[in-house]
């Protein structure tokens, strides 16, 4: 796929809600659509001249339960089972279309149908996707590893093809990435057993101490050339919790030292600068939590420099002039 077609995808965004709270401990995160639909994200995206199609909430009212044994440490299990296979098959039928989804929880079980409708799509058109996992949390836990049993702290791990919820999907396919595809990035609290996995498995992290050492920029770059050296597409799987939590206050699983207002938006804008990202989810944010809705505000300011807005006119890859020109 050329760079124009990747141009023209990013010019045209698909909005798909998923109210989904039963894979957290702190119920609420389900009104998360809602709240950034009510900050006024599509709007904003509307305002940078992007085509917006809202495809409203998914539902699993009707969806009927798999035959398989859930795990023993897999809390609500079947409910997210159901999520994940209708976000997969959903996700995929959209970015069929030409668009690039903006998935909205939810908590971070959103990921494991969104990533696996995301990565079968991109292997069918033999390009690899990259997840970038913005993240105070690692979510590398299985039903094997897991302190707290709480399936939105395994959603890395699914994504990336480990063992213990291997009947999720049912008879669906499952598109795994391969661990080498996963960055973690603003990492702040990671489980024993987690850690050890990861390490296992050769996991990249970016914690916060080296933020603080290099800085962000030199970091995310090193994401980005990853991807473009591959000629792959990244998926931005946003966690808020990967801010301070005096910047983003309405999430249920706060941690002290993370991103900055400042950090957070350079990322984004040079995640935008590069053109290689090709989906993104918004999830963990918690209106119940929040303050006068500070949060989701917060939030469509990010997505808001991902997809282009900025103070001033200035030349990036996409409209840069050539020499000679």
């Amino acid at each position: 796929m050329t760079d124009r077609t990747m141009t023209d995808r990013a010019r045209r965004i698909a909005l798909l809600g998923a109210p989904i709270d039963m894979g957290a401990s702190q119920r609420g995160t389900l009104m998360g659509p809602a709240a950034l639909r009510t900050a006024g994200l599509a709007t904003l995206l509307e305002s940078l001249d992007l085509e917006v199609v809202d495809y409203g909430d998914l539902s699993v009212a009707e969806v009927g339960d798999l035959a398989d044994r859930p795990p023993e440490k897999a809390n609500h299990y079947r409910e997210i089972q159901r999520w994940t296979r209708v976000l997969s098959r959903r996700g995929y039928e959209i970015a069929s279309t030409g668009a690039l989804p903006i998935f909205l929880g939810g908590d971070h079980t959103l990921s494991m149908g969104s990533v696996n409708a995301m990565a079968r799509h991109w292997q069918e058109r033999g390009r690899e996707l990259f997840v970038l996992w913005l993240d105070a949390h690692a979510d590398y836990n299985t039903p094997e590893t897991t302190i707290t049993a709480n399936m939105h702290g395994m959603s890395a791990a699914f994504l990336c093809g480990e063992p213990g919820l291997d009947g999720l999907l049912g008879d669906d396919p499952r598109a795994s990435i391969h661990p080498d595809r996963l960055d973690l990035f603003g990492a702040r609290s990671i489980d024993k057993l987690e850690k050890e996995l990861m390490r296992s498995r050769r996991i990249r992290v970016v914690d916060m101490r080296q933020i603080d050492e290099f800085g962000v920029a030199v970091l995310i770059r090193r994401v980005i050339e990853r991807v473009k050296a591959c000629n792959g597409v990244l998926h931005v799987s946003f966690d808020v919790d990967f801010l301070d939590p005096c910047v983003a206050p309405g999430v249920g699983t706060t941690v002290p030292g993370g991103a900055t207002y400042r950090e957070a938006h350079l990322i984004m804008e040079l995640l935008h600068d590069s053109g290689v990202v090709g989906s993104v989810d918004i999830v963990e944010l918690n209106p119940f939590l929040d303050e006068r809705g500070r949060t989701a505000r917060t939030a469509v300011e990010l997505i808001g420099s991902l997809f282009g807005q900025q103070i001033t006119d200035r030349p990036t890859p996409s409209n840069a002039i050539a020499p000679g020109e």
